[in-house]
Formats: structure tokens, sequence, C-alpha cells
């Protein structure tokens, strides 16, 4: 039996991307963020992949499982038993997308919609314990950008335990919130902007914290990559968001000016 350690629960656990074409993302994101990745030999993972840096699991590339499915980053939440937490999501008013499932001898995993629509999942660890976050070219920060954020927001309280600091962000802007677990940041959010394309359904956005915004925005483009938002400094450091070659949305953030 696994020991699922406290400091993981109801926290971001694991990202994976699920694209259109594994072997280009897996290219782009070695060359953008200097990862290492390795595709699981073992068939029964359908060509997964375990990207690295510096020799620590940071994320997962694999294939969509549709042909017509987008190409997106997912965050998963961790948990100690996934199967009470689903009856958690369905109380809440989420929907099941993914029920639990055994994914090898790695651990269990599930996948769900908030009242907004937004896909999040969860993770149990087993032999797979989660990534390495917060060191250069990892993960870093998670925000929920929704249509109806306060119904999601209350689903994330009902489902993690998740208590909300809200930041008014100016006139005109949406408050900002920060969700907390004790006294802990673990992600964040706010209501998608109005003027967002109507096509854009409530997402989460996954940040991947680097030295050099400005240096790695530049590796992206020349890469194939899609400017969103140029490099800017914001209070949590400097930013830029970026649609990779297959259309997966991400943000890199650095501390530095």
């Amino acid at each position: 039996m696994s020991i699922v350690h406290a400091s993981s629960v109801g926290r971001p656990i694991w990202i994976d991307l699920t694209s259109s074409d594994p072997a280009a993302s897996r290219d782009f994101y070695a060359k953008v963020l200097g990862w290492q990745i390795e595709v699981t030999a073992d068939p029964q993972f359908g060509g997964y992949a375990i990207a690295r840096s510096d020799g620590k699991d940071v994320a997962g590339i694999g294939p969509a499982m549709m042909a017509d499915a987008p190409s997106a980053w997912s965050v998963y939440i961790g948990t100690d038993d996934a199967t009470e937490l689903t009856a958690r999501v369905q109380a809440a008013g989420g929907m099941v997308v993914a029920p639990p499932m055994q994914v090898g001898d790695a651990g269990r995993m599930a996948v769900f919609q908030d009242p907004s629509g937004a896909f999040i999942g969860a993770w149990q660890p087993q032999a797979m314990p989660g990534f390495v976050s917060g060191t250069p070219n990892s993960f870093t920060w998670a925000e929920l950008n929704a249509r109806g954020f306060e119904r999601a927001a209350r689903f994330y309280r009902d489902v993690f335990g998740w208590t909300a600091q809200t930041y008014p962000m100016g006139e005109g802007r949406p408050t900002y919130t920060q969700f907390l677990l004790g006294p802990e940041m673990v992600a964040g959010g706010l209501e998608m902007n109005p003027l967002t394309p109507a096509g854009r359904p409530s997402h989460w956005r996954v940040f991947f914290g680097v030295d050099d915004a400005d240096a790695t925005y530049q590796r992206a483009i020349a890469a194939g990559a899609k400017e969103t938002l140029a490099p800017q400094d914001f209070p949590g450091g400097r930013v830029a968001i970026l649609t990779d070659p297959q259309g997966a949305s991400f943000t890199i953030r650095s501390t530095k000016g």
C-alpha cells in the first residue's frame, strides 16, 4: 500500500499536456524549457512521456485520446482517496469525465469538470509521487479562468477545502482570487474577461517558472509559438502568455525584471 504524504493532498501534484502531435510537442518544450523527455516504453501507457528538468520529473506529454480533441495542459490535484474525492465532486455539482482508474503501478487518476466547465484532474500517487515544482523550468502556479467564477470557487472550497482571498485589480478589471489550503497559497483564479471570444471555455492555465521571461519568450517564438501576451511586469514577476505550435496555451513567469 502506498503512502500519500499530507503535503500533496489538496495541492497541484502533476501537470500534463494532451497533444495532437506529441513528438512535435516534446521537441518544442525541450527547446524552450530545456526538458529531457523520455517516452514510457510500456505499451499500456500509450506513448505517454515524462519530462524532466535536472533529472527531476516535472510534467507529462501524451497523445490526445480523440482525433478532434484540442491540445491542452491539464492540472491534477493530489488526493489520498480518488473514489471518495469523486463523491465530493458529484455532491458539489461537478461532472465526472473519467472515473478513478488505475494507471499501472504509478497511481490512480480521475478527471472532472467544475460547474464553470473547466477540467480538473486528480492524482492519487503510488509509485509515481508527482512533480518537482517551484524550480526553474518547472510548474510554479495554476490559475483558473472561469465563466461564472464564484460558483466554481464554491466548488473548489467544497471539494478540496480551499478558502479564497480576494484582491481588487482596479477599475474595469476582475477581482483576483488566491486559493489557500490552510495558510498556503495553492492556486489562483478570476472571472474570465468578457471580451474573451465566446468559444473559449473556462480553463486552468499552467505557469512555468523561468530564470528570464524575455529570453524564454524569444526561444518559444523561434520554435513556433504564438504570442498571446508579450513579456510584461506584474506584481508576481515578469509574465508572458504563449500558445505552443499545437495550440496549447501556457504562461511563463520570472522574478527578474
